[in-house]
């Protein structure tokens, strides 16, 4: 049996067939994805009020997986996150636990993504605290294999001169391990463009760009992010539909969307899971990527958001094939590398894919 004799058949996969499947993250927040247990040691060990020193009280204060009214209520989470990520060795542990819970679900490449300037209270340099999540992550890779990178976030609804000062630190750390520069925040009522200084400079340097668009806001937010700002990516780009033209822009230059499917539903980007357009950009050729974004704030992993891609939009091989090749073809990893992890992931999806049919057979 080969590949293109399953391609378009309907073959069972469970949960299990998708913690196995070889995957990438390429839109993981940092601040949104530690682990409760993590978040109340280190309140103690720093004497820090979360208000709560239970894991039932916090689980009560952050809601994991809770539905929002929008956006900005969402973020809300990261304020208590955020309290306890003010110092070096928080930084590293949350960065290491991060890289190893994606590493136990076959997370192979992982862009990690957070803004510096949100974790000066403590007076830590930038530089410093860079380099205590890079030193998290290069640990976590010698642990337990999992590549990665560090995307940092201007902040939309900070002023554009602190971009621009997180722009110049990550034109410093490029091949250092930053792979990326985003703006992130919140997207309404702050345009992309109010920052193009930053990206300026890091279009000059030669820096990949990411930028949160199309969430919270319509598709003029991704014109901005495209045609100002230059992002070689989207972050989310869920009403993209909404502009025929541009989409058909995005999906001619290869332009990969960093779809986070339950985050978009929690943060009532779409109404529900149903009406989310994935599978409709999928269809059209669009290069969609799958991705958590908050593995606490939103209570998901990778392996559940393919899990919950297949149940709603009924995923055949030659689907699960296409996304996990886009993750690997979206990458900011330099072009040798890439190609061999392409062919990687090609050839063990495949596998996989032909182990399962077999078993139905």
């Amino acid at each position: 049996m080969e590949f293109h004799d399953i391609q378009h058949q309907s073959i069972p996969l469970d949960e299990q067939f998708f913690h196995r499947l070889p995957k990438t993250d390429l839109h993981v927040h940092l601040d949104g994805s530690l682990r409760l247990g993590t978040i109340l040691e280190l309140a103690e060990q720093n004497k820090v009020n979360l208000g709560t020193d239970t894991i039932e009280g916090l689980t009560e204060l952050i809601g994991p997986g809770k539905q929002h009214a929008s956006l900005q209520d969402y973020l809300k989470g990261f304020e208590i996150t955020l309290k306890v990520m003010q110092t070096e060795d928080a930084l590293y542990r949350t960065a290491f636990e991060l890289a190893e819970d994606a590493a136990r679900e076959n997370i192979r490449y992982m862009e990690v993504r957070y803004s510096p300037i949100l974790h000066t209270q403590g007076k830590l340099s930038l530089a410093a605290i860079l380099e205590s999540v890079l030193a998290g992550l290069r640990d976590a890779e010698r642990a337990f294999g999992i590549q990665s990178g560090v995307i940092v976030c201007g902040i939309r609804n900070i002023s554009p001169s602190v971009s621009l000062r997180l722009a110049e630190l990550s034109v410093a750390f490029k091949n250092r391990g930053v792979v990326g520069f985003d703006l992130a925040g919140a997207e309404y009522n702050n345009p992309a463009k109010d920052h193009l200084d930053a990206f300026t400079l890091i279009l000059s340097n030669n820096v990949n760009v990411t930028i949160h668009a199309g969430e919270a806001y319509g598709p003029n937010s991704i014109h901005q992010a495209v045609h100002y700002c230059g992002a070689h990516r989207i972050g989310h780009g869920t009403r993209l539909k909404e502009d025929g033209d541009l989409l058909n822009y995005v999906n001619d230059h290869r332009i990969p969307l960093e779809v986070c499917l339950s985050s978009n539903v929690q943060t009532s980007t779409v109404e529900s899971m149903e009406r989310h357009p994935f599978k409709f950009y999928l269809d059209l050729g669009l290069r969609v990527t799958l991705n958590t974004d908050n593995r606490l704030i939103t209570n998901t992993t990778m392996t559940q958001e393919y899990v919950l891609a297949h149940r709603y939009f009924e995923f055949q091989p030659r689907d699960i094939m296409d996304i996990a090749i886009h993750g690997a073809k979206s990458a900011f990893l330099p072009y040798d590398r890439k190609k061999v992890f392409i062919r990687q992931i090609k050839n063990e999806v495949k596998d996989l894919l032909l182990e399962q049919a077999m078993k139905n057979k």
